[in-house]
């Protein structure tokens, strides 16, 4: 398919919970009908966190190599809040009140039975996909609205609400173990967390980390914000290639690709480099370039300012404002230092991403309300206990987000794939002749799935 699809409009009420409010908004979603066909199924893939891409209908990913197969129709829509699906004048933390997943599913309900009604749809199998946020929203579209959704494919899933997502870096942890530097590559983050820890006692040292690690400003250790969000970014260089490790996402015009943990562990392992901070500080160089940064911002008030922006047209429009505000009330998924087995240091606890709530959206958003959100998710959905059919389940062991997913059959039709090697949402991405055996296979699985939800 070489034209790029047309952006549609749906209209939308503002909140599905409440009667008396007529508020309307546009919801943004695109269409492929080329590969239907007659009494075929529908696809309907959910947005994230994040604008829209719709390289995603003219791509050869996984889901359209099933509609190939099936000869589905297939709909891709916007998330409401993200991209350019604005149900309100601003991102204010007052008109943030209307965005949730629970709102997010019946925005989707809502959309499949208009689209059953205008377009004649209503008998045919309606099948749901997404991957990480919205592959939860994929297997909870199914479990709350099972007369209307016939099967989801909810890839790397966490959906387990935590507050404190300790395992984050313990998977990083093992995952960095499997590159061909083996454990010595943790063994030297461990090595150049503890320099790091030493040179910022005392001026010279702090002097020089910041020239090392190309801060954008000289580090002020008395702002002890500042000093988390450096051992925080540091580690975030390791998260963030670790995470997408290998994944094909070349065609979505992704940066970075070609980085992957065993590029980071070869660094960490080249004595030629320098001692192990000096590697450490290699690696965030290496980040840097890849990303066109001219330096490493780790100041805490500036990132609160971008955050506390609510036009927008801002940068923490993009998706930031929105997503740290459904985990303040919603999930959690701190991603902190407290776990003990990691190299990282200890040094971004939970009271720093629990400050960032409070300093962005107001005193309210404290511990107390997050963990009674948390928990409302979790009796809401099930957790790791859900309890619905049809629902497939596909991990990869070196994503850090399969510590909150579903890894074993709890059913006949709920099942799990766990895929040895593989990181976040690898199997929704273009094939590729690097793609190891167990990824290949998941692929398949998943389409027979289908199939048999869609007969």
């Amino acid at each position: 398919m070489s034209h790029e699809p047309v952006e549609k409009w749906l209209t939308q009420r503002l909140d599905h919970f409440n009667d008396a409010d007529l508020t309307t908004w546009k919801q943004r979603f695109f269409m492929r009908s080329d590969l239907y066909k007659a009494g075929g199924p529908v696809f309907l893939n959910i947005g994230g966190e994040g604008p829209l891409n719709s390289k995603w209908l003219s791509a050869e990913t996984a889901w359209i190599k099933y509609a190939e197969k099936y000869g589905a129709l297939c709909f891709l829509v916007e998330h409401r809040y993200y991209g350019k699906s604005h149900p309100t004048v601003d991102l204010s933390t007052e008109n943030l009140q209307h965005l949730s997943s629970e709102q997010a599913l019946a925005d989707l309900a809502y959309f499949r039975n208009y689209m059953a009604d205008k377009m004649n749809l209503t008998n045919s199998k309606w099948i749901a996909f997404g991957g990480s946020y919205s592959g939860n929203l994929a297997a909870w579209l199914r479990l709350k609205y099972p007369h209307l959704i016939d099967g989801a494919v909810a890839n790397s899933a966490p959906v387990l609400a935590k507050l404190n997502f300790t395992e984050y870096l313990e998977v990083v942890k093992a995952s960095l173990d499997t590159s061909h530097a083996g454990p010595s590559c943790n063994k030297n983050i461990q090595k150049a967390v503890s320099a790091m820890e030493e040179k910022l006692k005392t001026p010279e040292g702090q002097a020089e980390l910041s020239d090392l690690f190309q801060l954008c400003s000289p580090l002020d250790v008395s702002k002890v914000t500042d000093v988390e969000n450096f051992y925080s970014s540091a580690a975030g260089n390791f998260e963030g290639v670790v995470q997408y490790n290998k994944d094909n996402r070349e065609f979505e015009g992704a940066v970075g690709t070609n980085i992957t943990l065993d590029t980071l562990c070869d660094i960490m392992v080249d004595t030629d480099v320098g001692d192990p901070l000096t590697r450490y500080a290699m690696v965030n160089t290496v980040m840097l370039k890849t990303y066109q940064e001219p330096c490493l911002d780790i100041s805490y008030d500036a990132m609160i300012k971008d955050m506390r922006d609510t036009s927008w047209d801002s940068s923490a429009a993009e998706g930031g404002r929105q997503w740290v505000y459904q985990t303040c009330t919603e999930f959690g998924y701190y991603q902190t230092s407290d776990a003990d087995d990691q190299p990282f240091g200890h040094h971004f606890p939970l009271k720093f991403s629990l400050q960032q709530c409070r300093d962005i959206y107001g005193e309210q958003f404290n511990q107390t309300t997050l963990s009674s959100g948390i928990k409302s998710t979790n009796t809401n959905y099930g957790g790791l206990g859900i309890k619905t059919s049809n629902v497939v389940f596909p991990n990869g062991s070196i994503d850090p987000w399969h510590a909150l997913g579903i890894l074993k059959n709890l059913s006949e039709s709920v099942t799990a794939i766990y895929i040895h090697g593989t990181a976040h949402c690898a199997n929704m991405y273009p094939e590729s002749p690097d793609d190891v055996a167990e990824l290949k296979q998941a692929r398949i699985t998943i389409e027979n799935l289908v199939g048999k939800w869609i007969q």
